[in-house]
């Protein structure tokens, strides 16, 4: 008799059977070997760790409602608490976004150049295409495809990293953004039509569509990576990618589809912007860039296993909304609301890794 630690194609996180660690070698050589040694990381990565980071980041959450409110009477109001979910819209898409890299053991910072070129291309379609807005959203969605599809091919097919690959299209984005604007100058689009504005600020039944919109593409995005076996094979390549490789998962084609579908995204996003603010800022992705970094790995510390989640990533837009909301309402100078902001993030990260087991590092290849 003889046990071989060979992955389950359809479930890259199967237990191995007991027992196979006493048996035999496996009988299919060195690779075989290797398959089995990959597994058994693959387990080892995979195992929980404590809840204490859970509850750490559950009691900075208390504390700082408790702080808000008592400073300011608005705060747990109605009206206010709206404004929390509609402001966390446009972070909680591309934080999704960067939840489905980053879970993929990637990282990608140009999700900012996505969400620009979708706030930018619809006003584009509309105004110099002529198109409907409908068509015009299409159009965006799109053009977005070019930025995931530079990342695809430079990561992908050439296997250059994916921090150099994105912050180069960072870059080049940037570039193209200002050379198109004159400069960087704001693009207005006052005259929209009244259906796309209230694509962006309308509601039904008293819920802003964008919030619809948000909470569809959250469960989404949650059904892929829990419920599919593409998101079983994005776990497997995030956490062994030789592994993965090595028992017939098509690394570069899912990585080439992550990255696209990242893009897509981040570009509705910014749909949804301009929908609502009627202008287009150059460059306005870099700040949801950012704070989507912190929230898929403030998400990610709250996860059983250390991994980027849909939950987790929810949570801490909310918490960094409900943050800026509440520093708002206090009337907190603008400088110093940065700071205070970036010192609460930089505690609840800090408490949040460092109670942990693991932190996740081992999962995101630079």
């Amino acid at each position: 008799m003889m046990a071989v630690g060979v992955l389950d194609r359809s479930d890259p996180n199967a237990a191995e059977v007991p027992g196979e660690q006493q048996a035999q070698p496996p009988a299919g050589g060195p690779r075989a070997s290797r398959v089995a040694r990959w597994g058994r990381s693959l387990l080892a990565l995979g195992r929980p760790r404590t809840a204490s980071a859970r509850v750490v980041f559950l009691l900075v959450v208390i504390v700082l409602v408790v702080t808000l409110s008592a400073r300011s009477q608005a705060f747990l109001t109605a009206s206010n608490l709206r404004n929390v979910a509609e402001g966390s819209v446009t972070l909680l898409v591309v934080a999704l976004a960067m939840t489905l890299v980053v879970r993929s053991g990637g990282i990608d910072l140009s999700v900012g150049t996505s969400l620009d070129v979708g706030a930018w291309v619809v006003i584009l379609a509309m105004t110099g295409l002529h198109l409907g807005w409908g068509g015009s959203i299409l159009v965006a969605l799109a053009a977005a495809l070019a930025v995931g599809g530079l990342n695809a091919l430079l990561i992908a097919r050439l296997g250059v990293s994916p921090f150099l690959a994105t912050l180069g299209v960072y870059f080049v984005g940037r570039s193209v953004q200002q050379v198109g604007t004159g400069g960087g100058a704001n693009v207005s689009f006052r005259n929209a039509p009244d259906a796309f504005h209230q694509f962006g600020v309308g509601s039904v039944a008293g819920i802003p569509y964008k919030v619809l919109i948000a909470v569809a593409v959250a469960l989404v995005v949650w059904a892929l990576l829990a419920r599919t076996t593409f998101g079983r094979r994005v776990d497997a390549i995030g956490l062994q990618t030789e592994a993965a490789r090595t028992v017939g998962i098509p690394v570069r084609r899912d990585t080439a589809v992550i990255y696209l579908v990242a893009s897509v995204l981040c570009a509705l996003a910014g749909v949804m912007l301009t929908a609502g603010l009627r202008i287009y800022t150059p460059h306005a992705g870099f700040t949801y860039q950012t704070d989507a970094i912190a929230a898929t790995f403030l998400g990610a510390a709250l996860h059983p296993h250390g991994r980027p989640n849909v939950p987790g990533t929810l949570a801490a837009v909310l918490f960094l909304e409900v943050l800026s909301n509440g520093l708002d309402l206090l009337g907190i100078d603008f400088n110093l609301k940065a700071l205070i902001r970036g010192a609460v993030l930089v505690l609840a990260l800090a408490l949040s890794f460092g109670l942990a087991r693991r932190g996740l590092g081992r999962g995101v290849r630079a």
